[in-house]
């Protein structure tokens, strides 16, 4: 068992009609000079983002607005957003979307209150002292960045997609209505629920076996989420099912689950290079990769499979043949996958096989041109990733 800090400072409001309450949530935290971020068009079309704005400025608060987040945000709207904010005195950002919007805002903080390009933080070249304030108004429960003290940012310059931790960027409030998940279509929905299972994973899978609390914390909730999933595939209006995802997705992603516990994120890590080099569904990049990462990894500690295997896919333990109980929960893993329409390895991913100079890029952008190794469950070196890129090609 390790030590620990737990954090989770963001202010939760949740429940139906919960929106109405940001301007509150806003003026609560000081902000006077708002710009509201947001992705697509959907935000508008279902008259969420126009009721953002609205409450905000019947409660005298300037807004701006900045749409145009993808999934995988990229660093050139990031660079966007911090020259508006700084040119009109911005200081509080409300993020009104899922995990990109959320990313794409927190880079924008950090880019706002530092003399340097916002991309040293991504490169490993800065540390962060300091974020402007925001707040968020979730419809994607995937990426758990609501509570989180984490971001990913694409750059188009070399395709490459990083991530970035600070406390700086924990958002003030998180501000989460369930019907507010409703219209997601389905594969938007298991794309979510299998990353808010992986950042779940990513802490579960350790040598820290004796922290059994946190890691019954973790079985209960990657159970709920798989039950979930399938209900809310059923009926998309089923509000019990999408507020337990919704909840699960901070959950995930808040440090709870990882409580004394050493994290590995090697899936992670390999499946950013996925979504750089092929602008892949995050979710489904992850769940592309990991069966091949817990075949090839799972011996390093083998009862920790094993009871994945049994406590949270509901495999029948052979007390004789542990090796054969962990592979099995594998298995099942992956007819979860395809139970809810997400590949299993990069074929069905992006619908052919790598080729060995893709493979031989990703590896090199995963180790930083072959200085650092992933993961810790089992740290993988340079022959480890491409190994492991090539199970799953």
């Amino acid at each position: 068992m390790k030590d620990f800090v737990y954090y989770a400072p963001t202010e939760v409001v949740f429940g139906v009609e919960s929106e109405e309450k940001v301007a509150a949530e806003v003026l609560k935290y000081g902000g006077r000079k708002v710009l509201v971020h947001y992705g697509g068009q959907s935000a508008r079309k279902s008259g969420l983002l126009d009721k953002v704005c609205k409450q905000l400025r019947e409660a005298g608060l300037q807004v701006f607005e900045l749409g145009g987040v993808v999934p995988n945000p990229r660093l050139s709207k990031v660079r966007e957003g911090i020259e508006l904010c700084r040119r009109e005195g911005i200081d509080f950002l409300v993020a009104v979307g899922g995990g990109s919007v959320i990313d794409s805002c927190k880079a924008i903080g950090y880019g706002v209150v530092y003399q340097g390009d916002v991309w040293d933080f991504y490169a490993g070249k800065a540390k962060a002292e300091a974020c402007l304030p925001l707040g968020v108004v979730l419809t994607i429960p995937a990426a758990g960045s609501e509570m989180s003290e984490s971001s990913v940012i694409s750059n188009e310059d070399g395709d490459v997609k990083r991530g970035y931790t600070s406390p700086y960027c924990r958002p003030r409030f998180a501000i989460m209505n369930p019907e507010r998940s409703y219209t997601l279509p389905e594969w938007q929905t298991a794309a979510g629920v299998t990353d808010i299972m992986m950042h779940i994973m990513e802490r579960y899978f350790t040598h820290d076996d004796d922290m059994t609390l946190t890691t019954e914390v973790a079985e209960g909730i990657l159970r709920t989420m798989k039950d979930s999933v399938f209900e809310v595939l059923k009926d998309p209006c089923n509000y019990r099912h999408r507020a337990m995802i919704m909840w699960g997705g901070s959950l995930a992603h808040n440090g709870l689950v990882g409580c004394g516990m050493q994290d590995d994120w090697a899936t992670h890590q390999l499946g950013h290079e996925l979504s750089a080099l092929f602008d892949a569904t995050h979710g489904a990049a992850l769940a592309a990769v990991w069966p091949s990462w817990a075949r090839y990894v799972y011996r390093e500690n083998v009862s920790r499979f094993v009871r994945f295997a049994v406590e949270v896919m509901g495999v029948e333990n052979d007390y004789s043949d542990p090796e054969g109980t962990a592979l099995r929960g594998i298995e099942a893993m992956e007819r979860f996958y395809h139970a809810i329409g997400m590949p299993v390895n990069i074929h069905e991913l992006i619908g052919r096989d790598l080729t060995d100079d893709e493979i031989q890029e990703m590896v090199r952008k995963c180790s930083r041109d072959y200085s650092m190794t992933q993961g810790h469950f089992k740290v993988l070196e340079t022959k480890d990733l491409e190994s492991i890129y090539r199970m799953a090609r």
